[in-house]
């Protein structure tokens, strides 16, 4: 199992380009089933889940290739299959997002229920609740949903939860939506960019979305999708990582392909406590003072702080002169990362949904342990910092998520490599 080997305590300085989104890729990659001809997607990152939605678009009739240029090619074959089976559903929650284009497209889906990080509870109800609005007929089988329309028709929806609205959810009812008789309107949609970028490729397929990256979605339904070209937005969670990398080794980075207009809860937030942020462009760069001021973080849905930099975060204010208290309002118990953050010499402790976080004067290496995606990625930032070197364990998370992030950081100039002993 791949473990990571760093040797902290130097600044990052240079360049780095931030990778296409993985939160839009995986979705946009299910809404191919849609399409009655081939797809192009560039800048779709080099992931692990990427890789696994791929392995699951093939196992639906799907052709899917990657270029030496990186682009995905992804056609239809075989519209037979409408099985997705457990064995590769459970290593990545984002297979859920076939259910609804399976279900728009052959009338009929079976899908196991999804896996993912551990970071807490995640039910779909949402989803199913909007695909009954629109006709669907829904069971469980055997650890399947099992999907069931002749024809899907339009229907005013709600997609608000407990914890705000349903990204992934968005996602399945709006695709399902698009090849639906008659008019859908989603209400309390999702406003991520992903979600828009979900919107716009399916636009460009013959889709009539109208109101992406807003709470209210109007969809007209067509009879069928065509393939087209299309790129990726700049992944906004990468990009926020490495930035608090910059920050957090008082360095000074360079980020190529950066949409800032998607960030600016976290890049207010950085300048808040200290880091200097300057866009040029579609760059930015990302330089700090040596003294950061403490914050108080609550995660929100899209424009807020988002739960997917709220442990990175959580580790740049270990360093800060005072007192913070990061809240999670999307993922309650997304705080897995603090036991090992503890191992190394941070002062968190956590009261409820939320840690307070009393700065330190450093970081000490350790080995520690991973436990998910964007956890993996607040320890490699502590082990950036920290005095000696640090291991982290179970990598395998950070792959998920992050295209080379050793290569890119050593590129930095960060001392770091991956090691399988």
């Amino acid at each position: 199992m791949d473990k990571f080997v760093i040797q902290g305590g130097g600044r990052l300085t240079g360049s780095v380009r931030v990778s296409g989104s993985k939160n839009a890729t995986l979705p946009i990659l299910a809404a191919a089933l849609l399409s009655d001809g081939p797809s192009v997607l560039a800048d779709a990152p080099d992931l692990a889940d990427v890789s696994h939605m791929a392995d699951l678009m093939s196992q639906l009739g799907a052709e899917v290739r990657r270029d030496d240029q990186g682009r995905i090619h992804v056609q239809v074959v075989d519209e037979s299959r409408s099985h997705a089976p457990y064995d590769t559903v459970r290593k990545m929650r984002a297979s859920i997002c076939v259910l609804g284009p399976l279900l728009a497209k052959r009338t009929e889906a079976r899908v196991a229920m999804p896996g993912g990080c551990a970071i807490g509870s995640r039910p779909i109800n949402l989803h199913l609740r909007g695909l009954k609005a629109l006709g669907a007929k829904i069971e469980l089988d055997g650890g399947d949903i099992v999907a069931r329309a002749k024809r899907l028709r339009g229907a005013e929806i709600f997609l608000g939860g407990p914890f705000g609205s349903t990204v992934l959810g968005t996602a399945n009812v709006m695709t399902a939506a698009t090849l639906a008789e008659g008019t859908t309107v989603i209400e309390c949609a999702a406003c991520e960019p992903e979600v828009a970028d979900l919107a716009d490729y399916l636009n460009a397929m013959g889709a009539r979305i109208d109101g992406a990256g807003t709470p209210h979605l109007v969809i007209e339904g067509v009879e069928r999708l065509t393939g087209v070209e299309h790129r990726m937005i700049p992944d906004r969670i990468e990009a926020g990582t490495f930035m608090m990398a910059a920050a957090i080794t008082n360095g000074e980075v360079r980020l190529e392909n950066v949409r800032l207009d998607h960030m600016m809860a976290v890049v207010d937030k950085l300048r808040r406590i200290g880091v200097i942020v300057k866009t040029d462009g579609q760059a930015a760069v990302v330089s700090s003072s040596r003294h950061l001021e403490p914050a108080d973080v609550t995660t929100q849905p899209y424009p807020g702080f988002p739960t997917d930099l709220q442990a990175q975060l959580t580790t740049l204010l270990c360093l800060a002169d005072g007192n913070s208290a990061i809240t999670e309002k999307i993922y309650p118990d997304r705080f897995m990362h603090v036991a090992e953050l503890l191992r190394m010499g941070a002062n968190i402790r956590k009261e409820g949904p939320t840690v307070i976080v009393t700065g330190a004067k450093r970081l000490i290496g350790a080995p520690v342990m991973a436990s998910d995606l964007r956890a993996s990625a607040a320890l490699v930032l502590a082990s950036l910092v920290a005095r000696g070197t640090t291991t982290v364990n179970r990598v395998y998370h950070i792959d998920r998520g992050y295209d080379r992030i050793e290569h890119k950081l050593a590129g930095l100039g960060a001392k770091i490599h991956r090691s399988n002993e």
